[in-house]
């Protein structure tokens, strides 16, 4: 289960000392609080999930609810991994059994499938909603090519999947997962192209949408960026911390750049060949939140010296970053 974990590390944020910036702008988009969020490379669109309003779908740049979906009707939502295809054509949303295809331009949907065994931990979409990836509880991670119907079970890991990612045209992936491995990996083929070790269970894995960077992260205290063209190691993140958890990643459109955010309000931008951190911010709590704490589910790149934060609390933040080439 999920939500258990979820719990835990809202927990083991609190002994966590950041300076408080406050952002430069909030949006409420769930009074109370929401499970889980995506955002768009180019921050134009978030899509929210909550028990009050279902999937919402917002466009950032006018804080406009778009859309509200649901799975099923006359249930509770309890959709928490989602992901925005990098063109921003569609959205892709699961719980835990289920996962569905969102056309973004009219918001209809374009698929609804079900997973017979295992359940689902996270999901990736590609350009054109042509590719979607699921990583599963059982180890095993379905490429799927909606033109064709091709299904491709890759088989690399041998435990539970916890964080996936896809290239925007769908031919790579990246995955991680409890067998302490994150695999880059061809749809085509399966191969795998280049495998990550970590010494502990690998919870966060991010590619960089221009094909140069993978990003990968395990349970304890190693975060670690790599060049996918020669797999050779660019960084490690550095912090002091024993324990750091990555619950969002994004790369800068530049490359210079990683912002990740984290289940301790944490929301921080680094450099992307020293792994030094150059900034820091806590994210905004709800009203009454106890334990006052709050998991950045998504973040991205605003502009060049802004990015975009929607964390559970249900707030979408708006925060300025130093760019030292402006």
């Amino acid at each position: 289960m999920k939500y258990p974990l979820f719990f835990l590390l809202i927990m083991l944020s609190g002994c966590e000392k950041l300076l408080p910036t406050a952002p430069l702008q909030q949006f409420l988009h769930v009074a109370n609080g929401s499970y889980a969020a995506a955002i768009s490379d180019d921050a134009q669109y978030a899509v929210v999930s909550s028990i009050e309003d279902g999937i919402a779908f917002w466009d950032l740049n006018n804080n406009a609810l778009l859309y509200q979906w649901q799975h099923q009707a006359d249930t509770d939502n309890y959709v928490f991994s989602m992901a925005i295809s990098h063109d921003n054509s569609y959205a892709l949303t699961a719980d835990q059994h289920t996962f569905a295809l969102w056309r973004v331009a009219d918001g209809k949907n374009s698929g609804f499938w079900q997973l017979d065994a295992a359940t689902v931990r996270d999901v990736a979409v590609s350009n054109n909603g042509a590719h979607l990836l699921i990583g599963k509880s059982n180890g095993g991670v379905q490429h799927i090519t909606l033109e064709s119907g091709r299904r491709l079970e890759f088989l690399g890991h041998t435990e539970r999947i916890n964080s996936v990612a896809m290239s925007p045209n769908g031919r790579y992936a990246l995955t991680g997962g409890n067998d302490y491995k994150a695999n880059l990996w061809d749809t085509k083929s399966a191969q795998i192209i280049y495998s990550f070790s970590h010494p502990s269970r690998v919870t966060k894995v991010a590619l960089d949408p221009e094909g140069r960077y993978a990003f990968t992260a395990d349970s304890q205290d190693l975060a670690q960026i790599w060049d996918i063209k020669t797999g050779e190691r660019i960084s490690q993140l550095q912090f002091s911390a024993r324990q750091q958890i990555f619950s969002a990643v994004r790369f800068s459109a530049d490359g210079r750049y990683l912002a990740t955010g984290a289940p301790s309000r944490k929301l921080a931008i680094w450099d992307v060949q020293t792994g030094k951190e150059l900034q820091q911010w806590r994210v905004s709590v709800k009203t009454n939140s106890r334990p006052a704490s709050a998991v950045v589910h998504a973040v991205a790149f605003l502009s060049n010296s802004q990015l975009i934060s929607e964390s559970s609390s249900g707030i979408a933040e708006v925060w300025e970053f130093t760019n030292e080439s402006n």
